[in-house]
């Protein structure tokens, strides 16, 4: 008996282990041949390819940075391909962008790589001391208020986010559980962190009220013409107006500093004309300009190859409470990089 019951446990090991290894073997051929697949997709040859992480419900992105770089490539007119493959850099950062094979991660290498590699600049206006004012306030916003914003969103609007996200419950539930204690963890190596919630909305406010004293009654953070510290102000700003509803920082920007509200929809207005919030918005638009084309954004809208000549030149005037225009716009950009093509 004993030795039966050796003899016969002895097979099932082997059948388990044997078992396991072709399952293993059979998933790796099979990864293997989707990376395969994805790397053939993924054809960079003179087309640009952002990676960034998944849309959300009725918004571009929640994440500040992506936004930020999907907002640039719009405003110097280039055309890309974006990929919600869900795919860090390298240096475990999002987003990043292929172009002819080559790989850029972080957000002010990706605007300077274009820059040198295409000949786009959104700074051509700006004088030496003004770029070293639009660097200090994009860091301002990049490296401070950032955090505070993340806070809002993943930590103490969890529950709000967690809806917001275009994936099915359970993963909504992971999402944020992982993105909350993420947010948590960086924002106490960073500082922030380490300071009430009462402080980290001080922090947060007085950054608003400093933005909107810097832009004024100006139509974007440097003057006239949009520059690339837009992109990254936009980026930021687009955050509390759209995704954290009901809270304090959306109740400031609508409420004391209408000058950033009504800058937040002038951009949204010229560089994402599709980006509809509601439906008494899209009946405004509509109206406003019948040959736009316009979709909510929603989990089942990947928008992978986007159509720039859509998304360029088209503008919905509109007017806030005060009979201001919300989508004026005074914009010279380089077109060296006119161009370049899409891979469909």
């Amino acid at each position: 008996m004993i030795a039966a019951w050796v003899s016969d446990s002895w097979w099932r090991k082997t059948l388990y282990v044997s078992g396991g290894a072709l399952l293993a073997a059979a998933a790796y051929i099979f990864y293997e041949l989707l990376s395969i697949k994805k790397e053939q997709e993924l054809d960079s040859t003179d087309a640009i390819i952002l990676h960034q992480f998944s849309r959300p419900v009725l918004s571009p992105s929640l994440y500040p940075l992506c936004l930020k770089i999907e907002t640039y490539l719009r405003m110097v007119d280039l055309p890309y391909q974006t990929y919600f493959d869900g795919r860090l850099s390298a240096q475990g950062t999002m987003p990043w962008i292929e172009y002819n094979h080559k790989r850029v991660s972080g957000t002010e290498f990706i605007v300077k790589f274009l820059e040198k590699k295409l000949g786009v600049s959104l700074n051509k206006s700006l004088s030496a001391e003004e770029e070293a004012i639009a660097h200090t306030i994009t860091k301002m916003v990049e490296e401070h208020l950032h955090w505070t914003i993340a806070y809002c969103q993943w930590v103490e609007n969890m529950e709000e986010t967690r809806h917001m996200l275009g994936v099915c419950e359970l993963l909504q539930w992971s999402v944020c559980e992982l993105n909350g204690n993420l947010v948590k963890r960086e924002m106490y190596c960073h500082g922030i962190g380490r300071y009430n919630t009462h402080l980290i909305h001080t922090l947060l406010e007085r950054d608003l009220r400093t933005l909107s004293t810097l832009l004024g009654d100006k139509k974007y953070i440097m003057g006239s013409k949009v520059s690339s510290v837009d992109a990254a102000v936009f980026g930021h700003l687009a955050q509390v107006m759209w995704t954290l509803p009901g809270s304090s920082p959306e109740r400031l920007i609508k409420g004391e500093l209408p000058n950033l509200a009504r800058y937040c929809e002038r951009i949204r207005r010229e560089f994402w004309p599709e980006w509809v919030l509601d439906y008494e918005d899209l009946c405004s638009e509509m109206c406003t300009d019948a040959h736009t084309q316009h979709s909510l954004f929603s989990c089942a809208d990947t928008l992978d190859v986007v159509d720039t000549h859509t998304l360029s030149h088209k503008r919905s005037p509109d007017t806030d409470r005060s009979g201001r225009s919300l989508s004026d716009s005074d914009i010279e950009v380089d077109e060296s990089g006119a161009e370049l093509k899409v891979n469909a």
